[in-house]
C-alpha cells in the first residue's frame, strides 16, 4: 500500500510521520507519535476513549484517518497539564475520584474540555447529556459528573 507524508501541529509542535492511506488518526498518535494516553476502545467511534481535540474541539481518533488531519492542529491527553502542574479538570478528576481503571478518564476529560468551552457553567443535566459519547464501564458516572462540575469551576476561577 502507498504511503502519504502527513504533517500537522500535536500538543504545540509540527510533527510529521510516513501513513498508510488507512491509518487512523489514534494509531499515528499512539504507534508513530508514541502518544499512548489516547486509548483504543472500540474502534467503532461509540467509547469515546480516543477523544482529542482537533482544531479546539474534541473528536474521536478512532474516525479520522491521520491524511485528513493534514496541517491540523491535535492535542491529546499529554498536551493538557502544564509541566507537572495538573489542568484544573485533570485536578478535579483526581480530587474527587471521576475515574477507576482510569481508561476512559483521558477521553471523558478531553470531553470535559470541550463542553466546558462551549458552556462554562454546565448544569449535571448538561454534564450528562455532553457525555453520552463516553462510555465508563466500571462507575455509575457519579464521580465523573462530579468532577466535571468542579474541574468547570476550578476553571472559572482561574479566568
Amino acid at each position: 500500500m502507498a504511503t502519504h507524508k502527513v504533517s500537522m501541529k500535536v500538543n504545540g509542535k509540527t510533527v510529521s510521520g510516513e501513513v498508510e492511506s488507512r491509518t487512523l488518526l489514534v494509531h499515528f498518535l499512539r504507534e508513530t507519535l508514541r502518544l499512548t494516553g489516547t486509548h483504543i476502545g472500540c474502534d467503532t467511534s461509540q467509547c469515546g476513549a480516543c477523544t482529542v481535540h482537533m482544531n479546539g474541539e474534541s473528536v474521536k481518533s478512532c474516525s479520522l484517518f491521520a491524511v485528513q488531519c493534514e496541517g491540523q492542529d491535535i492535542k491529546t491527553i499529554e498536551g493538557v497539564a502544564t509541566g507537572d502542574q495538573l489542568h484544573p479538570m485533570q485536578q478535579a478528576f483526581k480530587d474527587n475520584h471521576g475515574l477507576q481503571c482510569g481508561y476512559c478518564t483521558p477521553g471523558m476529560i478531553m470531553t470535559a474540555l470541550d463542553m466546558v468551552r462551549r458552556i462554562p457553567n454546565p448544569t449535571e443535566q448538561e454534564i450528562r447529556k455532553n457525555l453520552e459519547g463516553n462510555m465508563c464501564r466500571c462507575t455509575g458516572y457519579h464521580n465523573i459528573v462530579k468532577s466535571i462540575a468542579a474541574g468547570a469551576k476550578a476553571m472559572a476561577g482561574a479566568r
